[in-house]
């Protein structure tokens, strides 16, 4: 059985593919999961262009922009 063990670990040593350089311990304030939450409600993304994102602050700026057009094509959307 201990035979068995060493060689596992010898093969999911060979499968690391991350240099050792790499030190995660210096990486601060880090959340596993952060966004799942919003993932599972669906949250869809959008990468915005670049002139068009700086025209944007934030998301609440985007969402009204886009609820501002969905009225003017159909004012019967909202």
């Amino acid at each position: 059985m201990e035979k068995e063990s060493l060689m596992k670990n010898a093969e999911s040593e060979k499968d690391d593919d991350l240099r050792p350089e790499y030190d995660f311990s210096e990486l601060k304030g880090g959340v596993r999961g952060k966004y799942a939450e919003r993932y599972r409600e669906g949250t869809n993304l959008v990468l915005l262009d670049p002139d068009v994102a700086a025209a944007f602050p934030d998301a609440k700026a985007v969402n009204d922009a886009l609820r501002l057009l969905l009225e003017k094509r159909s004012p019967n959307l909202s």
